[in-house]
């Protein structure tokens, strides 16, 4: 008979497969084991990355410039908000198809209320984030209620959504934002000091190492297996050494911009939440398997209604970065490419089409892939046809890659 283990059995299971000898071999020997196992992490991402910088790079020498840097991070912070949600409804096995038109609608109606009825931009902002979470939990509630499934409901709210963006802004078309205002200097002019982004460097790959080596105490103090000491160290010199090289490159430019920064922490918060959190266990649990979370004890209705939520506001949160980084918003502002890029963003960062396997970074990375790709095309001047047939092999690929990966893990555990 088989035993169904609580989300927290199965991260110790996880920790203890996954424990390492100490020292850069041990390292080393746990990666491969992973790979072995079928967890494949970031690698595809890392190694993708890796690929398109070279290629770009050599076809035009200003892709890896400290300029070119710092407008991919611009650019990848408004996108990545959204892609943010998406990954939440993913991780639950669902979908939301309609977080661009959310998006667009959040933008249409901070910059009505903010120019033509001469709102408080706070109240503006207030406004349209209000409209996004009563979105959410309208879509939370016919799901939950009625057992529509969520491509449906999604699908509907695109359309619907989107005529409500039009009815908003009526015959104004384009609304111009005030370039003078704090939300567009916010999207476009903030930068950090050099020296606050190094300290919030070796502040990171500090809290890192104090997070990992304090997890690990705690499950010595339970007589269970941990990450070496060693490895942990190592791990965070050398995340603190990337990040201030980062940081150090991007100050030969503009710096580090603070709407981008605004994007790494909302993806810490919902990483902490993810993976800290009972919310957090429970979303994982109902995305690998939601009977049996049901019979954990799990209120598998109000995480969905949560989640729903959750996503429709980052998405909401998302178009209000968008339209301040244009200083407008207008008929198409959420349309185009909006919901691909987002929804292409958190697959091709790691999240599983299938539910249940994901995390917070996987918004980072894939907008991140998707900006470069996006911006070294642009470099070489050619057509957005072909982005988007770019785009969308990527994205195959990614989904590819989870179904091996998932069969591999599937072997693995039954052997």
């Amino acid at each position: 008979m088989t035993t169904v283990k609580t989300p927290t059995e199965l991260l110790d299971l996880q920790d203890e497969r996954l424990a390492v000898q100490p020292g850069l071999r041990g390292e080393i020997q746990g990666l491969w084991r992973r790979l072995r196992g079928g967890d494949l992490g970031v690698m595809p991402v890392v190694v993708g990355l890796i690929v398109i910088a070279i290629v770009f790079q050599s076809l035009n020498g200003f892709f890896l410039s400290s300029a070119n840097l710092v407008n991919l991070t611009l650019e990848s912070a408004a996108v990545g908000t959204i892609a943010l949600g998406v990954v939440l409804v993913l991780l639950l096995g669902q979908i939301d198809l309609s977080v661009g038109s959310v998006s667009g609608l959040a933008a249409a109606i901070m910059a009505i209320t903010f120019t033509h009825f001469g709102w408080p931009l706070a109240l503006s902002i207030g406004a349209a984030i209000a409209i996004g979470v009563g979105i959410g939990a309208l879509y939370g509630a016919l799901f939950v209620k009625f057992g529509v499934p969520s491509f449906v409901i999604t699908l509907a709210g695109l359309l619907a959504v989107l005529g409500f963006q039009l009815y908003v802004l009526g015959t104004n078309g384009s609304v111009n934002i005030p370039f003078d205002s704090w939300i567009v200097r916010f999207a476009q002019q903030m930068f950090l000091p050099p020296w606050v982004a190094y300290l919030l460097s070796v502040l990171a790959g500090g809290s890192y190492v104090l997070s990992r080596i304090r997890r690990a105490r705690h499950r010595d103090a339970m007589s269970l297996s941990s990450a070496a000491r060693s490895g942990i160290w190592l791990r965070g010199a050398v995340l603190t050494a990337a990040l201030c090289g980062l940081t150090w490159y991007l100050a030969l430019s503009r710096g580090v911009a603070v709407m981008f920064l605004f994007f790494i922490v909302l993806v810490v918060i919902f990483d902490f939440a993810l993976t800290r959190t009972s919310w957090g266990r429970a979303v994982f649990a109902i995305g690998g398997n939601v009977e049996a979370a049901r019979r954990a004890g799990i209120r598998v209705n109000q995480v969905y209604l949560s989640v729903f939520m959750l996503c429709s506001t980052l998405a909401a949160i998302g178009g209000l970065l968008a339209a301040a980084r244009l200083a407008s918003a207008n008929p198409s502002s959420g349309g185009g490419d909006t919901n691909l890029n987002a929804i292409a963003a958190a697959v091709i960062g790691g999240t599983s089409l299938f539910g249940g396997r994901g995390s917070a970074y996987s918004a980072l990375l894939g907008i991140v892939v998707i900006s470069a790709i996006s911006s070294g095309l642009t470099l070489l001047s050619l057509d957005s046809a072909i982005r988007f047939m770019i785009t969308g092999a990527v994205l195959l690929v990614a989904v590819i890659i989870d179904s091996v990966s998932r069969r591999s893990r599937a072997a693995h555990g039954q052997a």
